[in-house]
């Protein structure tokens, strides 16, 4: 997938996983620091940056207090 941007407000947000359930925990904290870690999932419009398209998808990322959201992936194109 190409880089793309955030369009609208990410709805129906889920918590997939938390803590030790989340098997990239080592690498987050390694990499951006100790927090209370959440893979979230939700659904909002995206464009793509190198042509500008937009559609609905199913996004994934990681959030944890004070560090924000990171490693935002596009899971599914839903249109």
């Amino acid at each position: 997938m190409s880089v793309f941007e955030v369009i609208s407000k990410i709805e129906d947000v889920e918590i997939i996983a938390v803590g030790s359930r989340i098997r990239d925990l080592e690498w987050l904290r390694k990499t951006y620091g100790s927090g209370r870690w959440r893979k979230l999932k939700g659904f909002a419009r995206v464009r793509f940056l190198d042509d500008g398209e937009e559609c609905s998808a199913e996004l994934h990322w990681y959030e944890a207090h004070g560090i924000g959201r990171v490693e935002m992936k596009i899971k599914d194109l839903l249109d």
